[in-house]
Formats: C-alpha cells, sequence, structure tokens
C-alpha cells in the first residue's frame, strides 16, 4: 500500500476485472532446408523477393527451397523464417582490407564470388570525408574467364556478367562508437551478403580496392539429421530446429522441411510435439505411383502433423520451363490463407492451390478410398474447380484428433491462454484471482465461440471454465498451485456430405 504522510488529496491507480487476451499469430511458418546462400541464423522475410535478396534463388537441382517459399507466398502466406541448413565442414570466405575483417554471412563456395571496395564517403565536411563507403557485389553465376569488372566504377562502360546482387553502404563512420552510422551498427542484419568487423581499433580511414573474399568451401557431404537439429551448448551457434527453440521464435506456428529424408522428418515432428505449439506439414516422397506404398501412419503417428500427396508441377523460377516439387510450400500458404480469410478452426481444404498447372499422379476417389483412412491429404484435379486440396487429416490413429483444424485450434487457444496469462504468476493465490483468471478466459473464448471456432448455441454448449476449489486441493494451494480445468467443444469439418433423397408419393384420399 501507498504510504501517506501529509494531508492531501492521493489519486491512484488500480487494476480489477479480467485482463484482455489477444489471440497468436497461426501461419508464421519455419522452412528449413538448403539455400544458395545465406547466414544459418533463422531469418524473418515477408515476400519472395526478400528471400532472394538474403538466400538467392535457384541452385541446384534436387534443392526445393526456392520453390517452397515461393508457392508459400503465392498462395497466401505473409510471414516466413528461413532457416539455411548446410552440411559438415562448409567455411566462410573472408577478406583484411583497410583494417578491416570482411567475412560473407554465411559459409560456402559461393562467398568466393563475393567482391568488396572500400572509399571515402560521397558526403564531406569541407575537404575531409565524413566516413568511408562499402561497396559489395556478388555473382550468382562464376564470370567464364574468372574476370569481373568493378560495377561501381562509372567511369568504365559496364561490362557483362552484371552482378547478380550489389550493395552500397555510404557515409559510414569509423572511429565513433555512439554514432548511428557507425560501420557495426549500420551493417548489422542489413547487408545480405558480408558482415563487417574490426580486430583492433581504427586509428585511419579506411580504404581498400575492388577484390573478392577468398577460402570459402561448400560442405564435403550433404546436410544430415544432425545438422537440421544443430544442436550446440553455445545458444548463439544454434542453427536449425534448435535455433527455433529459442524466444526469438517463439512465434513460429508452421514448420515444414521441403523434400526431407524420413529421419529428417521424424524431428521434425519430435520438434512440434515437445513444443505443442507448432504443426508439421510432410512432403510425400517422389514417384510414389503406387498409392497403396502410401502409408505415412505407419513411420508416424502424431497429431501435430499432416502430410499431402502427390507432388505438383510448377514453372522453374528461372525458365518458366515445367517443374516437379513437393507441395508443402504451397499448402503452407493455403494453411495461411485459410487462417486469415476464415480463421484456423476452418479446414485448410477444398481450396485451390496457386501456380500449380498439373500433378504428377492423378488422384480419383478409388484411390482417396485407400489413402484417406491413412492420414493421407490428396491433392486432386476436379474439371471446372482447378487443383485442391482435398483432406484435411493429421498423421494421428486418434480420433479425437484427426483433423488438422481441430488439433490446430486448440495450439491457438492453449497458446494464446498461455501468453495471455503470464501475469497470473506469483499473484495470491485466492478466490479473487480464481475469478479474475475464469473472466479472463471466458471472454477470450466467448470471442473464439462468436467467431464460429466452437460448437454450440449457447456458451455453456461451447466452453467451460472452473477454477475453485473443485478443481484445488488444499495440499495444491499450499505447494502454489493454480488448477483452471477449460472445456472446449471444437467445430469439426463436414469431410462426408450425405443428402438423403426419397420419393414422397402422396396417399390416396378416401
Amino acid at each position: 500500500m501507498a504510504e501517506y504522510l501529509a494531508p492531501g488529496v492521493f489519486i491512484e491507480e488500480i487494476e480489477r476485472g479480467p485482463r484482455p487476451i489477444e489471440g497468436v499469430a497461426t501461419s508464421t511458418s519455419a522452412f528449413l532446408g538448403e539455400t544458395e546462400r545465406g547466414r544459418t541464423k533463422p531469418r524473418l522475410v515477408t515476400s519472395f523477393n526478400e528471400y532472394r535478396r538474403h538466400f538467392g534463388s535457384v541452385f541446384a537441382d534436387g534443392k526445393y527451397m526456392p520453390d517452397a517459399v515461393s508457392g508459400f507466398f503465392e498462395n497466401g502466406g505473409r510471414r516466413a523464417f528461413i532457416c539455411r541448413i548446410l552440411g559438415p565442414d562448409a567455411t566462410v570466405s573472408t577478406r583484411t582490407a583497410g583494417g578491416l575483417q570482411i567475412d560473407a554471412i554465411g559459409p560456402g563456395a559461393w562467398g568466393d564470388r563475393v567482391f568488396v571496395k572500400i572509399v571515402e564517403s560521397s558526403t564531406k565536411k569541407g575537404d575531409t570525408p565524413i566516413g568511408f563507403r562499402l561497396q559489395v557485389a556478388y555473382w550468382q553465376t562464376p564470370s567464364p574467364d574468372g574476370n569481373y569488372a568493378d560495377p561501381f566504377d562509372r567511369t568504365q562502360p559496364p561490362r557483362l556478367p552484371l552482378p547478380t546482387l550489389a550493395e552500397d553502404f555510404d557515409n559510414l563512420v569509423w572511429d565513433d562508437r555512439t554514432s548511428p552510422d557507425y560501420f557495426e551498427k549500420r551493417l548489422q542484419d542489413n547487408s545480405a551478403l558480408v558482415t563487417v568487423t574490426a580486430p583492433a581499433p581504427l586509428t585511419t580511414l579506411p580504404s581498400a580496392g575492388f577484390d573478392k573474399l577468398t577460402g570459402g568451401a561448400d560442405a564435403s557431404a550433404a546436410p544430415g539429421v544432425n545438422q537440421f537439429k544443430g544442436e550446440d551448448a553455445d545458444s548463439n551457434l544454434r542453427t536449425g530446429l534448435s535455433a527455433l527453440d529459442l524466444d526469438d521464435y517463439r512465434e513460429v506456428a508452421l514448420v515444414q522441411a521441403p523434400a526431407a529424408p524420413d529421419d529428417v522428418v521424424a524431428a521434425v515432428i519430435t520438434h512440434c510435439e515437445k513444443s505443442q505449439f507448432r504443426f508439421a506439414v510432410v512432403d510425400t516422397a517422389k514417384n510414389m505411383g503406387d498409392p497403396n506404398s502410401v502409408d505415412p501412419r505407419s513411420k508416424w503417428d502424431t497429431q501435430y502433423a499432416a502430410f499431402y500427396y502427390p507432388w505438383i508441377w510448377v514453372s522453374d523460377l528461372q525458365s518458366g520451363q515445367r517443374k516437379l516439387v513437393p507441395p508443402g510450400g504451397h499448402t503452407l500458404g493455403l494453411y495461411a490463407r485459410t487462417d486469415t480469410d476464415r480463421g484456423v478452426w476452418k479446414a485448410p481444404a477444398n481450396d485451390t492451390l496457386r501456380g500449380v498447372f498439373d500433378l504428377e499422379y492423378l488422384v480419383d476417389d478409388n484411390v482417396q478410398e485407400v489413402l484417406n483412412p491413412r492420414g493421407v491429404n490428396a491433392i486432386r484435379r476436379f474439371p471446372g474447380r482447378g487443383i485442391r486440396v482435398w483432406g484435411a487429416r493429421t498423421l494421428s490413429s486418434n480420433s479425437l484428433w484427426k483433423y488438422v483444424s481441430v488439433r490446430r485450434l486448440f495450439i491457438f487457444l492453449e497458446r494464446s491462454i498461455y501468453e495471455g496469462t503470464q501475469w497470473v504468476v506469483f499473484e495470491p493465490n485466492d478466490e479473487r484471482l480464481w475469478g479474475r483468471v475464469k473472466d479472463t478466459i471466458r471472454l477470450f473464448l466467448r470471442t473464439q465461440w462468436r467467431a464460429g471456432a466452437l460448437m454450440g448455441v449457447t456458451e455453456e454448449q461451447a466452453f467451460t471454465i472452473a477454477c475453485d476449489r473443485s478443481t484445488m486441493t488444499q495440499d495444491d494451494i499450499l505447494n502454489g498451485r493454480l488448477i483452471c480445468e477449460i472445456g472446449i467443444a471444437p467445430v469439426r469439418p463436414a469431410e462426408f456430405v450425405i443428402f438423403r433423397i426419397f420419393q414422397n408419393t402422396a396417399e390416396a384420399q378416401s
């Protein structure tokens, strides 16, 4: 309580009643796989153009990250964390120039095609430049003759090949760490190609001619499950799934590794199960023409993943030709579009996949009768209706959790309540707190019920909340436990629509 020592009028702000719970994001996705270039720490991108700037585009056959991310954004996705996965032994290209240590932002031989140049800043104070200018250029394809012209030298005519990406950072301060233009501050997370540090304090204005980084090398082997897990005792060095466990990426709700092998898929599913707030989308293998051989539930029985079949034909991102790619990225985009247009409780099915013009294998009713009970969500072509996702099941054998929308609705509700009730911890555990907790959760669930997420014509039919001595014993209270039990009636998709039609013959009049 406030302490009053002198007469007067005092104003106090007190807090009573429920606190609002804000629904968490449900469509922020994480993609794990190999990319042309870029850093290994997960990075948020909000468009495919942003992905191309930081991670490149198509770089090798059998690598589907660009296609998956492109399909995600084309189908309605808005936010994706990209987790670049590398095989073992990859090294970083580097160069020392003008007292600065310049490294490629990520490992790989691609860094040896990064060129840097350091000149005086274009802005001067009198005759003295206020800082320096760092210019960086990258060529995706090596020059046929091994020569690269300086694209920043305006006195020379442009020469092919032109750089794939060029960056120009002007007016960088080198001698004042408090300045917002200090080079380490300006370049942090702004360059898609390099990181710059000063091994020792700079005593003169940096300057260096146009030259490339060296020493980069690709991995000796393809990344395996250990690289996808990315475990490290130092949290700053974690990559892949381990990095996604950090608080910086807690908003991730969907996880996908395009065309991943079975052991990687198992690691992704385990990650989602441990998190309890994430859901995985799994691609079928390529060339699975026999539907009897498609049985993912024999490998993974989980309520935290969905499986999609078959692969899809799209336009190649560079040539425009037909290209066969896994369906996971496009499907995640459909998840995001459905969440935005309808809500997480709507099954992400019976909607078209944008950018898809054919399927690897055509699925008809007879084939789907084999696949559907196995938890395989088919992608089908319907005359006059386009190519649509025609399934909404998880990989769980538990009938309570067989629908994607039900599992994801509970993830949404559980995580929202978890995030929105953190204020309760260490509050006095008495009847007043129990009432506030019930009111807080009731207001949130009422909003979801009115939006159509819960079944029932009244609140009592849609949900129940108990937080009192019927849920807590005296031992619970003495040991600091507040227990609130919430019952929820989720809406389920109308998977089988049956119309019973009969002949209504009028009886003869007497």
